[in-house]
């Protein structure tokens, strides 16, 4: 069976802007990558467990947050290695400088026996629309158009 993860895209609305808080991973692998690397934050869960608890256990996790109020369910996207990912979009002002993830930790450099952390998210950045569809991973991009149409239904 397919992995599957849950997670939640932080909206706020700025005049007649709306901006997105995307995540970047944390870890050697991510270091020097930037554009189709970041994401909402998100993370794996089980069959037993709702997607949506998944998701704001997941947020909480990766940003230290938990996060009560409205969601907005989103159509699941499939990305590339076919992992599907659920996703709930939620209007918030946070402080992305102020937001710690939880760390992991692997062998680094690679067959040294030695044990490292790292931030499973090491940055958090706010973006306007348009610059979020370049930074985020492609297979997430269909969630911030989704966003956007929501909103745009709203205003009517």
């Amino acid at each position: 069976m397919p992995k599957q993860s849950a997670g939640i895209l932080v909206y706020k609305k700025i005049s007649d802007q709306v901006l997105v808080l995307l995540a970047h991973p944390g870890g050697p692998f991510w270091r020097h990558k930037d554009l189709g690397s970041w994401s909402i934050p998100k993370g794996e869960f089980t069959d037993e467990e709702e997607p949506l608890d998944a998701a704001r256990r997941e947020f909480a996790e990766e940003t230290g947050i938990q996060l009560e109020g409205r969601f907005i369910e989103l159509q699941p996207v499939r990305q590339r290695s076919g992992k599907t990912v659920h996703a709930w979009a939620h209007e918030r002002d946070l402080d992305a400088d102020a937001l710690v993830s939880n760390t992991f930790e692997m062998e680094w450099p690679p067959k040294s026996g030695r044990m490292q952390s790292f931030p499973e998210m090491d940055a958090f950045a706010w973006f306007l629309l348009d610059e979020a569809q370049k930074k985020i991973n492609a297979a997430q991009a269909d969630l911030l158009m989704q966003l956007e149409e929501q909103l745009r239904h709203e205003q009517m």
